[in-house]
């Protein structure tokens, strides 16, 4: 008997409890809230799935009639921190684990996969888009062009989530460049290192808010990038004084 999807917050956690990836309670919570807020015939796109632990939570919130898109080329790169090398086994091994993830949640049909990189794939998927999620390449050039070409996709008022966000610093100066000083996205808040905007216009005093609260946000990501440095230097232990836990990557 197939697997029933999880029809709350509480057993869509559960669900990618065990799903290897990075995504906190907050976030996760954060991807459900947003989802679960859309009408029927609504479109979700998702760059970036790894192994499938933000789509099980997307397409476990998303009410009944909405397409939910996850593009991820799976070719064994940008897989996780540091890692920008391609490696086609990994690549292989996350798309067999990816869909075995998706079966497992008892979301497989409800997930329209595109194996291709994001910018390849904007011919796949039709029309508008009311919910765009961000956590593909954290390189500025790719971060950019996915925030920039994709967020363009998104219907006014629609919503975008950039995972990284004040953390990673390629994503940090995409987001930078298209979107604090932009003028077409309002900054709605963050859970750690994903942000949310909305795609409604700023002016005026407004603008000028819209950027300061994004400004502010800048000592969060130079912390981040304190204690990336000092992991990658084999001082991890040192990133206690910074109310980090010495094993994990910040996200």
């Amino acid at each position: 008997m197939p697997t029933a999807a999880p029809t709350s917050f509480d057993e869509a956690f559960a669900a990618v409890s065990d799903v290897e990836g990075w995504m906190t309670p907050d976030q996760a919570r954060r991807l459900w809230d947003r989802a679960s807020e859309l009408g029927q015939g609504s479109r979700i796109v998702e760059i970036g799935s790894f192994r499938g632990r933000s789509a099980i939570v997307l397409a476990s919130a998303a009410p009944a009639g909405t397409e939910v898109v996850a593009i991820d080329p799976h070719i064994g790169t940008d897989r996780g921190p540091q890692e920008i090398v391609t490696t086609e086994e990994l690549g292989q091994s996350d798309n067999e684990v990816f869909n075995a993830n998706l079966e497992a949640a008892g979301v497989r049909e409800r997930i329209r996969h595109v194996r291709k990189k994001s910018e390849d794939a904007l011919g796949d998927v039709d029309g508008a888009i009311d919910l765009l999620y961000i956590d593909g390449a954290h390189r500025y050039g790719p971060a950019r062009d996915d925030i920039v070409r994709w967020g363009e996709r998104v219907v006014a008022g629609g919503t975008l989530l950039i995972h990284d966000s004040f953390s990673s610093v390629g994503v940090t100066l995409a987001l930078l460049q298209s979107t604090t000083f932009g003028g077409s996205w309002t900054y709605i808040g963050r859970s750690q290192s994903m942000a949310e905007y909305r795609h409604t216009p700023t002016r005026g005093s407004g603008r000028a808010r819209n950027v300061g609260r994004q400004l502010a946000q800048l000592p969060w990501f130079l912390r981040n990038v304190v204690i990336k440095v000092l992991m990658v230097a084999k001082l991890g232990r040192l990133t206690r004084f910074l109310g980090h836990d010495a094993e994990t990557w910040p996200y």
